[in-house]
């Protein structure tokens, strides 16, 4: 089944390091301290290798030697965007410069809304934009391993517009994500991830079956609140390009059928724009497990197990 852990590699530690480097010697500087770190993952992933391997050989038609040098650039193209990541939200200044394509959209969020993105480019680039709004971000996290590093980045990022929320197994974080929307504060998770025992629809991207969460699309039935599904790829060394999509309002029947139908067609345009981003951006896919691994006798729409 093509859920993920939950578990995100790395520590404390490596995110200490980074973040000195950033603040000593700038940007440029830890650029090329990663390539090295790029080199060992390289060689030391293991899975994660595989899976984006795979994912340029089978998913993206790469042939072998091709498919080796994307899953270099792939990672080192990864290592910038969490080095870009923790320089925008930490505050430290690297002249980064950003396009931000269809934001009118975000700017009628009068009432809050939710944002979903997904792990292609550096989707946490949206809080740049959101600070230009006057609004207040809450990111969703489902990592349940790294707890400490969430709070080491959030004490880092203490004086940002930014506010994590974690994902716990007594539901309580629906509390939060109520409390913020009734704020008229805006939430912003991934909607390409899902953990086992999530309700999952199947289909077709990038033409082979996969596996999407209902939740993000749910949250915005539930609270009866608009999503805006948006993108922030890297186009240059210190650029990014924003998108964003119209807002869409997902209604809530009361008929369950008709509900769960409403649902998957939220999540089917989702995963169209999702699908047009990864076409022009494929070196900038983050996923390293096996996404496209469906069983083909998988109901359309369901909850994962093992």
């Amino acid at each position: 089944m093509s859920s993920w852990e939950g578990k995100t590699r790395g520590g404390v530690l490596g995110y200490k390091i980074f973040i000195w480097i950033l603040k000593k010697t700038g940007i440029s500087f830890a650029y090329f301290f990663l390539r090295f770190v790029v080199l060992y993952f390289v060689f030391t992933s293991g899975k994660a290798f595989s899976s984006i391997f795979d994912y340029f050989h089978r998913v993206q038609n790469y042939n072998t030697i091709k498919s080796f040098i994307s899953v270099f650039q792939n990672y080192y193209i990864f290592g910038q965007v969490l080095l870009d990541k923790i320089a925008l939200l930490s505050g430290i200044q690297a002249g980064f410069t950003f396009n931000f394509e269809e934001e009118e959209h975000l700017k009628e969020m009068q009432n809050g809304g939710l944002l979903v993105s997904a792990h292609v480019g550096n989707w946490e680039i949206a809080g740049q934009l959101l600070n230009r709004l006057e609004k207040k971000i809450n990111i969703i996290l489902f990592d349940a391993e790294h707890q400490q590093i969430k709070k080491y980045l959030a004490d880092i990022m203490s004086q940002r517009n930014v506010h994590f929320i974690i994902i716990r197994d007594d539901y309580s974080h629906l509390l939060e994500i109520r409390e913020a929307l009734s704020n008229h504060e805006i939430i912003a998770m991934h909607g390409d991830r899902f953990i086992e025992g999530n309700k999952t629809v199947r289909v077709n991207f990038m033409e082979k079956p996969a596996l999407f969460p209902l939740g993000p699309v749910n949250l915005a039935s539930r609270f009866r609140v608009p999503v805006s599904f948006v993108f922030a790829v890297k186009e240059r060394r210190k650029h990014y390009h924003f998108y964003a999509t119209p807002l869409l309002h997902v209604p809530r029947p009361g008929n369950l059928h008709q509900r769960e139908a409403a649902l998957t067609e939220a999540v089917k345009y989702y995963v169209a724009k999702l699908e047009e981003v990864l076409k022009k951006y494929p070196l900038q896919w983050f996923n390293y497990y096996p996404f496209w691994s469906v069983p083909s006798d998988l109901s359309p729409f369901t909850e994962t197990t093992n």
